[in-house]
């Protein structure tokens, strides 16, 4: 493990076999509410790009179930969710659980969305999954040690440079008007494709090597991305704020929600060069 975790290997992958009954319990919970009528609340964040998103009992659920099996194994960790808040942030170890990112495509029956489940270890994303449980597909970082697939290994290969790449991000309206949709604008403009619409599917596509090599987002929560990174730096990607500083509990504010996942560190560079706020 890097040198912010000292946790034994043996420590460390007992927590990811807890990961992945989290993953287990939430299946269950969300499955039941797949592709039937389904009740959908609004909530609503002031001075958002998008300042409106769904939630349903699928949701909350998930995320209730996912709570009370960490407060029966883990009492004293830490627990960060979407739905319900945070209690022990500060914690060792911090557990940060999105039960369903990507609500809108839950409930179009859109099969992209993901449960995601992350440990921090003092702040550091150390464990990461990606759960699809319509698909059965199950993304498993470890920082440090890997990143498996349903448990075969996968590795970020990526193109190598940023004409040749596919870039994704979940919708071209996340981007607050000035810097960030400027910024945006520049990679979009500078890779071969832009694709949109697969929250963190396509942190685990690029994780994957399956062909594409970027995410650029902003505006997200601490929920949405604390458990991709260690997928990403455990398939041997790159993932860090549009500064190119750790994503972390600590750097959350400063980092104002906008990062970038890449497969390779070439693409990295060059993305970050373009996302750089211009010289006054």
């Amino acid at each position: 493990m890097p040198a912010h975790s000292d946790l034994p290997l043996e420590d460390t992958m007992a927590l990811v076999r807890f990961a992945e009954e989290l993953a287990e319990i939430a299946r269950k919970e969300i499955l039941v509410y797949w592709r039937r009528p389904i009740t959908v609340e609004s909530k609503i964040e002031e001075n958002r790009p998008v300042n409106e998103s769904p939630v349903t009992i699928a949701d909350r659920n998930a995320e209730a179930a996912m709570r009370a099996r960490i407060e029966e194994r883990y009492p004293k960790h830490g627990i960060f969710g979407e739905e319900m808040g945070s209690v022990r942030a500060d914690a060792e170890f911090c557990w940060v659980l999105d039960p369903i990112d990507g609500t809108k495509s839950f409930i179009t029956g859109k099969p992209l969305f993901g449960t995601l489940i992350g440990l921090c270890h003092w702040g550091v994303p150390v464990i990461g999954i990606i759960d699809q449980c319509v698909l059965k597909e199950r993304w498993v970082g470890v920082r440090g040690v890997g990143t498996t697939l349903n448990g075969v290994p996968v590795e970020a290969t990526g193109v190598a440079s940023l004409g040749e790449a596919m870039l994704y991000a979940t919708t071209p309206h996340m981007f607050a008007e000035g810097f960030e949709s400027q910024a945006f604008g520049a990679v979009r403009d500078a890779v071969k494709r832009p694709l949109y619409g697969c929250d963190c599917y396509a942190y685990g596509l690029v994780a994957s090597g399956f062909g594409a090599d970027l995410v650029i987002e902003a505006d997200l929560g601490l929920y949405d991305y604390v458990a991709l990174v260690p997928v990403l730096l455990g398939a041997g990607g790159c993932m860090t704020d549009w500064t190119g500083s750790e994503l972390s509990i600590p750097n959350h504010e400063a980092c104002k929600g906008r990062v970038i996942a890449a497969a390779n560190t070439t693409l990295h560079t060059e993305a970050l060069k373009l996302l750089a706020p211009s010289p006054k």
